[in-house]
């Protein structure tokens, strides 16, 4: 049918999307980029710029037509992904100098090192312990070990939270604002929250606000035994680490 037509070709632009610039170099890690390693952890970006400039690793700052992110954490023989890909909407083109950004598509991976990641009948090497630790009972225990601070009211509003199969939690924006004097230009994060094994991990994506949304201010890594999570559990109201 026409609509599973329609689908098909979302899906298939969607795979084709690339979240890192066509040129990678060591100082790209330096964080303008959008691109880090902290621990076993990592976050990349890749974005379109809104005018008719020519795009590029150099092409820093904003405002976008496009956005591309990714966050993930290795652990052992297993990986878990998250992918967000933000555009202008259409009705929102031409109306305003600093457009918001509206998630158009979110990505979760769940991968196995030489091995597949989920039990199947009819595979024979299939690591068991990787299929509970990503397809297991959905949401980190308790929610997000470390809620990070979020901003106000309004700007929260902005945000959604999903439990994902493997015990993990993720908090994202589903609307960016581009304009520099929104929220006193207050950033935005994303987190990711998982326990594959006896470590619970939390990695948070914070990135500077209006046009400087590619940007990373930080990329934050928490690490805590999983049976002790709630005993040494943050309860400073939502925090950044300090530097």
């Amino acid at each position: 049918s026409e609509k599973a037509k329609e689908h098909e070709e979302f899906e298939a632009e969607i795979r084709s999307n690339k979240y890192w610039p066509d040129m990678l170099g060591p100082y790209d890690f330096r964080g303008e980029q959008g691109i880090m390693c902290v621990g076993n952890a990592y976050t990349i970006c890749d974005a379109v710029p809104l005018s008719d400039v020519e795009s590029g690793a150099a092409e820093i700052d904003g405002p976008f037509s496009e956005l591309r992110t990714e966050l993930g954490i290795f652990h052992k023989k297993m990986r878990m992904r998250l992918k967000l890909d933000y555009r202008i909407k259409d009705s929102h083109k031409g109306t305003s100098p600093h457009p918001a950004l509206s998630l158009k598509a979110m990505t979760v991976c769940r991968e196995g090192h030489e091995r597949w990641p989920r039990y199947d009948a009819s595979q024979t090497n299939v690591d068991n312990d990787a299929t509970a630790a990503l397809f297991g009972p959905p949401g980190a225990a308790g929610g997000l070990y470390d809620p990070p601070p979020v901003g106000c009211d309004e700007q929260a509003s902005r945000y959604m939270m999903l439990d994902l199969e493997g015990g993990a939690t993720v908090l994202f924006p589903h609307t960016i604002d581009q304009d520099p004097d929104a929220f006193d230009g207050n950033g935005w994060v994303t987190s990711l929250d998982w326990t594959p094994g006896l470590i619970r991990y939390q990695v948070d994506r914070k990135v500077l606000g209006g046009t400087k949304i590619k940007g990373l201010k930080t990329l934050e890594l928490s690490e805590v035994q999983g049976a002790d999570a709630d005993t040494y559990r943050p309860s400073d109201g939502g925090a950044d680490m300090r530097q």
